[in-house]
């Protein structure tokens, strides 16, 4: 089974540069229905409004992070079976089992290339 391009995916990211990147990164994968938000808060506010395919979102950002997202999304009955990335700098331990206990489907360390990406997506979209 092949990758379902059509998805909608929501990259979340306070840094417009890497926003911009992983974008590029998707579109050169086959995935044309990207959106974005810059912190937690704004990611929530547009997944109750559209039904995404993956949210791939960066640790650390203000006001709403990353992780906080992620509990949010797992805790919310609609929002909970959205298969989520999470994306960060650090490669520490307790990050990594926190995200995990909080429902996480993957990790990427920055920095990641398309082929990383689209292993991640396949692991997680179930190709």
């Amino acid at each position: 089974m092949a990758l379902d391009t059509t998805m909608p995916i929501l990259v979340v990211d306070d840094y417009q540069t890497m926003v911009r990147i992983i974008r590029n990164l998707l579109k050169q994968l086959g995935f044309d229905d990207v959106d974005e938000a810059s912190d937690g808060t704004g990611a929530l506010g547009k997944m109750k409004g559209k039904q995404y395919g993956l949210v791939i979102s960066d640790w650390n950002m203000q006001p709403m992070t990353g992780y906080e997202l992620l509990k949010q999304v797992r805790s919310d009955e609609s929002l909970r079976a959205t298969p989520f990335i999470m994306v960060t700098a650090e490669s520490k331990t307790e990050n990594v089992i926190a995200a995990k206990k909080a429902g996480v489907n993957n990790y990427i360390v920055k920095p990641f290339n398309a082929q990383t990406l689209k292993t991640k997506i396949e692991a997680v979209c179930g190709v």
